[in-house]
């Protein structure tokens, strides 16, 4: 598993609760930070997929 699916992950994870929170106390300077935080994080995961998918390939290929 890529380094970055990894990160992402947590990154995706941290942006619902800070948006979660932000709902919360009614602060939408966090709500928006969480929001993009989940959409940078979900983006990181994504590459970190296709480096994944590239490497199974790579190895398959004699």
């Amino acid at each position: 598993m890529d380094r970055d699916r990894v990160e992402g992950s947590a990154r995706t994870i941290g942006g619902r609760v800070k948006e979660f929170f932000g709902r919360m106390f009614g602060d939408s300077k966090l709500r928006a930070e969480g929001k993009m935080d989940q959409a940078g994080g979900r983006i990181q995961n994504t590459v970190g997929g296709l480096k994944d998918s590239l490497r199974e390939d790579e190895r398959r290929e004699p």
